[in-house]
C-alpha cells in the first residue's frame, strides 16, 4: 500500500507541476459547464419575425402587439410586401413571416372568422415546430379575448422543408461536424507528434519558411477533409434523400475556405502544446464549444441573449447555416454572404495565429 501512495504520491506532482494539463482539468469543464448550459436549451425567445400586415387595422395591430409582446417573437422588419418577406426568409434573416389579410378586422366583424397566414423557416428544424406551436397559442389567447364566437383561421405554410423531415435538416450539420472533428483532431495533434519524436528541431534547421511550413501541414489535411466532405454528401443524397437545390460549386467553395479556418485551428492548438495528449484535451475542449454552439442541436434562437454574439465566432455555425441553405433553399451567393465573409475572415486570423505561433515557439 505504501507503494501505492508514494507513486500516487508522485504522479499528482507530476500533474500539479504541469500547468497546462491542471488548467485542463479544472479550468475547462467549469467554462464549458457556464457557457454550455446556456446554449443547449429548447426554449426559444425572441425569434426574429417579419410582419406583412396587409390590413393596417386596431385587431390586426393588436394581434402584432400580442406576438411582439411575448417574449418569444421579436419584430425584425415589417411591410406590406409578401416579396420582401419572402427574401427575409430565404436569406434566413426571420424565421417566422407573419402574413395578416387586407380584410382581417372586418372578416372578425361580419362573419366572426378570419384568416391568418403563418410562414415559417423550416430549414430550421426542430425550431420551426416549436415556433409555430408559440404562435399557435398567442393567436388562440387572442381569439378567446375577443369572444368566443370569433375564429381566426391559422394557414401554416413550411418553407424549404415543408415534410418537416428531420434528416434533411441534421445530415447536413452532421456532416459538417464530422469532417470538422476528424481534421481538428489529426491537425491539432500534428506539430505536437513531431516535437515528442524529436524531428521538428530538424525540420527548423531546413531553408523553408515558418509559412511554407504550415501551408505544408495543411494541404493534405485540406484535400482529405474536401473528399470526405464529397464523399459525404453522395451519402446524403443518395442514401438519406437530402435535397440539393443550389450549386455545388459555390457549396465546394464555401468548403474550401472553411476547412482552412477549422484545420488552422487544430495546428494553432498543436503549436501551443507539447505532447499529442495535451493536443487532445485542449481539442475535445474546443470541438464540444463548436458543435453545442453552432445551432445543429439547438437553435440559436433559443440560446441565452449573451451567447448568441459568441456564437458568431464559431465557423462550424456560419457553414452549417451555408450548407442548409446551399442544399434546402438553393441559396446564392447574396443569401450566404455574411456566413461566408465570416468564414474567409475567421480563415485568414487562424491561420496568420498558426503561423506566428509556431515561429515564436520555434525561434
Amino acid at each position: 500500500m505504501r507503494r501505492i501512495l508514494f507513486l500516487a504520491q508522485a504522479e499528482v506532482l507530476h500533474i500539479v507541476r504541469d500547468r497546462t494539463t491542471l488548467a485542463q482539468i479544472l479550468i475547462m469543464p467549469v467554462v464549458q459547464l457556464l457557457v454550455l448550459s446556456n446554449a443547449a436549451t429548447f426554449a426559444i425567445r425572441d425569434t426574429p419575425t417579419y410582419v406583412v400586415d396587409l390590413d393596417r387595422t386596431r385587431l390586426s395591430r393588436d394581434l402584432v402587439a400580442r406576438f411582439a409582446s411575448s417574449g418569444h417573437f421579436r419584430i425584425v422588419g415589417e411591410s406590406v410586401s409578401l416579396a420582401r418577406a419572402d427574401e427575409a426568409l430565404l436569406e434566413g434573416d426571420v424565421t417566422l413571416a407573419l402574413t395578416i389579410p387586407d380584410d382581417f378586422e372586418a372578416s372578425l366583424v361580419r362573419s366572426d372568422a378570419a384568416p391568418l397566414l403563418l410562414t415559417v423557416n423550416a430549414e430550421k428544424g426542430s425550431a420551426a415546430g416549436i415556433v409555430q406551436s408559440y404562435a399557435t397559442r398567442i393567436v388562440s389567447a387572442y381569439e378567446t379575448e375577443l369572444g368566443s364566437r370569433s375564429r381566426i383561421d391559422v394557414r401554416t405554410n413550411t418553407l424549404f422543408n415543408p415534410t418537416l423531415d428531420y434528416r434533411h435538416y441534421m445530415v447536413p450539420g452532421i456532416l459538417v461536424a464530422l469532417v470538422t472533428m476528424i481534421g481538428t483532431f489529426l491537425t491539432a495533434q500534428n506539430i505536437a507528434r513531431e516535437k515528442e519524436l524529436g524531428t521538428l528541431e530538424q525540420l527548423n534547421v531546413t531553408p523553408i519558411t515558418r509559412g511554407q511550413f504550415i501551408a505544408a501541414k495543411l494541404l493534405p489535411f485540406w484535400t482529405l477533409a474536401l473528399l470526405d466532405f464529397a464523399i459525404g454528401l453522395v451519402v446524403a443524397k443518395f442514401v438519406f434523400g437530402v435535397p440539393m437545390r443550389g450549386s455545388l460549386l459555390l457549396l465546394f467553395a464555401s468548403a474550401g475556405w472553411y476547412m482552412i479556418a477549422a484545420l488552422a485551428i487544430g495546428l494553432w492548438i498543436s503549436t501551443l502544446v507539447e505532447t499529442q495528449q495535451q493536443a487532445m484535451f485542449v481539442t475535445f475542449f474546443i470541438i464540444n464549444i463548436y458543435l453545442l454552439m453552432s445551432g445543429l442541436f439547438t437553435p440559436i434562437d433559443s440560446m441565452a441573449p449573451w451567447v448568441r454574439p459568441l456564437a458568431e465566432l464559431n465557423p462550424v455555425r456560419h457553414f452549417v447555416t451555408i450548407s442548409r441553405a446551399i442544399l434546402m433553399k438553393g441559396a446564392g451567393i447574396r443569401e450566404i454572404a455574411h456566413p461566408l465573409g465570416a468564414l474567409a475572415i475567421y480563415g485568414v486570423v487562424t491561420l496568420t495565429l498558426a503561423v506566428r505561433q509556431y515561429s515564436k515557439r520555434t525561434a
